[in-house]
């Protein structure tokens, strides 16, 4: 029996319908498309995982499943190998192309990405790797980069006409053969604790922003409590492709063009390049994700003590803003840039622990993006020997963006009655205070686990040491 000749669509970090370039090649094909989506076992035991993110992908495969539902057709989850279901697929149908979005993913994905493409190589399948918000692969050098960006973010997009498309369902039986086990429940099933996925979703935000909540952007982004409203909270959608960059882009400047307030939505404009910019980054590098970007700081030592990542990861460390900020991201998924460089820093400089510690935070991110993530933390971290050295201070942060400890008491109850001239060191009370307040600190909240003071002199004079050496220099250079 001839074999069925098929296109297949292969969603990854792209799960919107608008401008959607790998489902708009296939549309041109002229084959019928086969829509399927892949939860694959290894990358979901990979250390930078948690089911936060398998949450945010399912969520959206149901939005898009429920426009899709209305032209007879749906995509198909797999919770398997990517190469086990191809290799299965092909036995069955005669797969002509598959098209995909270029994936910037880890090293596990790259990895992967290598040996289904020697597994399409052998089958004879094409492979369509579509670029996916401006970033190039196999890029030789970025001088051009940002020119390239540009003209990328302000071409037309490209959107299929699913109405005209021709569909392949797949077999019943073929599918409950290859298409793994269930899920896990916390997957399958919503948290209200977090931002849902799905193309509607980000465009919600999106508009949102734009007409309501972008004029404080600039005024409150360093701000852990306003800024969960001032800010466009995009992130985990452009992370899991629910809306692309592109339209981001274009709709913002429609807006600037007759903005009374275009300074807010300038700042907003920049990050939409920097985000790119960093993702271009580790595309051409992805050696970050476990090599300090200037070797030369691997002569650094930093002994891991595992008190004190425990202390971090579980907001214990006695130091109220970095506790809160913790606290609300590991319940919530999201907190604005600058408390998260804040907490990155108290963990490389007065914890000293190493970045490459820091796979936790990956998980905790709803938003995560390695090649945001990963130069991000080396940036924080000081060890690019290029960027400006960063070393936070903890509680001139929490006064200046907390002032009224209203951020702090939300996430660490444990200080609700102490008022905001204690709250920020509450160590600092006296014993007649801390029974007056009802937090006898440790007992009720930890005392801090390090002296932040000492501690931040202590990493200045270390990091601006290394970065004097030849060593730090020469590879500065390169």
């Amino acid at each position: 029996m001839e074999k069925q000749q098929i296109a297949i669509v292969w969603f990854k970090r792209d799960l919107r319908l608008l401008d959607q370039e790998p489902l708009f090649r296939a549309q041109q094909s002229n084959w019928p498309v086969l829509l399927l989506y892949i939860f694959e076992p290894t990358v979901m035991d990979y250390h930078d995982y948690d089911v936060r993110h398998g949450r945010f992908a399912y969520e959206s495969i149901g939005c898009l499943n429920k426009q899709l539902n209305a032209h007879q057709t749906s995509i198909a989850v797999f919770h398997q190998e990517a190469s086990e279901v191809f290799e299965q697929l092909q036995k069955v149908y005669d797969i002509k192309a598959v098209f995909s979005s270029v994936e910037t993913g880890n090293r596990l994905t790259f990895d992967r990405d290598v040996s289904i493409n020697k597994l399409f190589d052998d089958h004879q399948i094409r492979w369509v790797e579509c670029q996916t918000n401006g970033i190039i692969r196999r890029l030789k050098s970025r001088e051009q980069w940002e020119s390239r960006w540009d003209a990328y973010m302000t071409a037309p997009t490209t959107t299929a006409d699913v109405r005209a498309m021709s569909w392949v369902q797949i077999d019943a039986a073929l599918f409950e053969q290859i298409k793994g086990p269930e899920l896990p429940i916390e997957i399958t099933k919503p948290h209200p604790n977090f931002q849902p996925g799905g193309e509607a979703n980000g465009w919600r935000y999106l508009n949102s922003f734009l007409q309501k909540r972008y004029p404080n952007y600039n005024k409150q982004i360093s701000k852990p409590l306003l800024s969960r409203t001032s800010c466009s909270r995009l992130s985990p959608y452009l992370a899991y492709g629910n809306i692309s960059m592109r339209m981001v882009f274009q709709r913002t400047m429609k807006v600037y063009a007759t903005s009374s307030n275009k300074r807010a939505l300038s700042g907003f404009i920049s990050r939409l390049h920097w985000h790119c910019h960093f993702i271009q980054k580790f595309e051409t590098a992805c050696h970050y994700e476990f090599e300090n970007i200037n070797p030369a700081f691997d002569a650094l030592q930093k002994p891991k003590n595992e008190q004190y990542i425990q202390a971090w990861q579980t907001g214990q460390t006695g130091v109220p803003i970095v506790d809160a900020c913790v606290r609300c991201l590991v319940s919530t998924g999201y907190l604005n840039f600058r408390m998260r460089a804040m907490i990155v820093s108290f963990f490389v400089f007065n914890l000293w622990q190493d970045w490459r510690e820091l796979h936790f935070l990956a998980r905790q991110f709803l938003d995560y993006e390695p090649g945001i993530h990963y130069p991000q933390l080396q940036m924080q971290s000081g060890t690019t020997g290029i960027n400006t050295l960063r070393i936070y201070n903890p509680i001139k942060n929490s006064e200046q963006h907390d002032p009224d400890g209203l951020f702090i008491k939300k996430w660490v109850p444990e200080l609700t009655n102490v008022p905001p001239t204690l709250v920020h060191e509450p160590n600092k009370m006296s014993v007649m205070e801390q029974q007056l307040y009802q937090c006898t600190i440790g007992v009720d909240y930890p005392a801090p686990i390090v002296d932040v003071e000492q501690t931040r002199q202590y990493a200045t004079e270390i990091m601006w040491g290394f970065r004097k050496t030849a060593a730090v220099k020469a590879h500065k250079q390169q």
